[in-house]
C-alpha cells in the first residue's frame, strides 16, 4: 500500500464524501469493500471519497480488452487508485462473450471478476443519480413495468451503489479538485448506443422543455417505486407462509 495523498476540500469532493459516509453508516460500518474501477470520473471519485472515508479499499480494474490501448488505460487507473491510497490494488483482464450484445456480455464478465475476489465484502460501483435517470427513462419508453422501473438499489447485496444521489457534475468536479485525469470511454460518445442518445440529447431536451429538475425526479420515481415494491413483496411473502 502506499501513502494516500494529501485531499483538497473541494464542494464536489465533499459532496461524493457525505453520499460515501451515508451509505457506510447505514450499509457497511466496518468500511471494507471492494471497488470497481474503471479509470472513469465516477468510479474515481468513487474511490477517493472511500480512501478518505477512512475504507480499507480493494480496488479492481477490470480490463476487458475490447478497445485498442485497454491494457494502458487499465494499468493508469490502477496507479491512479495507488497513488490515492488503496490498501490493494489489482487488473484482471477478463473475455467478454456471450449471449444478448457486447454492453450485456462485459456487464457479465466485470461482475464475474468482481465476484471472484470479494470474499464477504461488498462490492462498491460508481453509478450515479445520472444513470439512475437513464435507466427509469429508458425502462418507462420500453413500457416496463413497475419492477423494472425502480431502477438500481444503494444496497443490493453484494452490490453497493453510494452514489445514487449524486449527479455525475460532481463525480467530474471531484476529479478535478484532486488532479485526477479520468479515462473518457470512446464508447459513452458513440450515438449508436441509446444510452448515449439519453444521456446527450434526450435528458437534456426534457429539463430544457421541463424548467430542470427531470434527472432528480426520475430517480426519486425509482425510490418510491421501490418503497413499494418492498411492501408488496413482504405482503407476498406472508401471504405465500400463511
Amino acid at each position: 500500500m502506499t501513502g494516500a495523498r494529501r485531499m483538497p476540500e473541494g464542494p464536489h469532493l465533499l459532496t461524493v464524501r457525505r453520499a460515501v459516509r451515508a451509505w457506510f453508516r447505514e450499509h457497511c460500518p466496518e468500511r471494507t469493500v471492494v471497488v470497481g474501477l474503471s479509470g472513469g470520473a465516477d468510479s474515481l471519485a468513487l474511490t477517493a471519497a472511500c480512501v478518505a472515508e477512512g475504507a480499507q479499499v480493494h480496488a479492481v480494474v477490470v480490463d476487458h480488452a475490447m478497445q485498442a490501448g485497454s491494457a494502458e488505460v487499465a494499468r493508469r487507473a490502477a496507479d491512479q487508485a495507488r497513488d490515492l491510497g488503496c490498501a490493494c490494488v489489482e487488473v484482471t483482464t477478463v473475455s467478454v462473450t456471450g449471449a444478448g450484445g457486447p454492453e450485456a456480455a462485459a456487464r457479465r464478465a466485470r461482475y464475474a471478476a468482481l465476484d471472484s475476489v470479494r470474499g464477504d465484502r461488498p462490492i462498491l460501483l460508481g453509478h450515479t443519480l445520472d444513470d439512475q435517470a437513464e435507466t427509469v427513462l429508458l425502462g418507462l419508453a420500453r413500457g416496463s413495468g413497475s419492477r423494472s422501473l425502480r431502477g438500481m438499489a444503494a444496497w443490493d447485496p453484494p452490490r453497493g451503489r453510494p452514489l445514487l444521489t449524486v449527479r455525475r457534475e460532481s463525480t467530474v468536479g471531484a476529479c478535478a479538485e484532486l488532479g485526477l485525469v479520468p479515462w473518457d470511454d470512446p464508447h459513452n460518445l458513440d450515438p449508436s448506443f441509446v444510452r448515449v442518445r439519453l444521456r446527450g440529447e434526450v435528458l437534456p431536451l426534457l429539463e430544457d422543455v421541463l424548467h430542470g429538475g427531470v434527472a432528480g425526479a426520475l430517480a426519486r420515481t425509482a425510490d418510491q417505486l421501490r418503497e413499494d415494491g418492498a411492501v408488496l413483496d413482504a405482503l407476498a411473502a406472508d401471504i405465500a407462509v400463511s
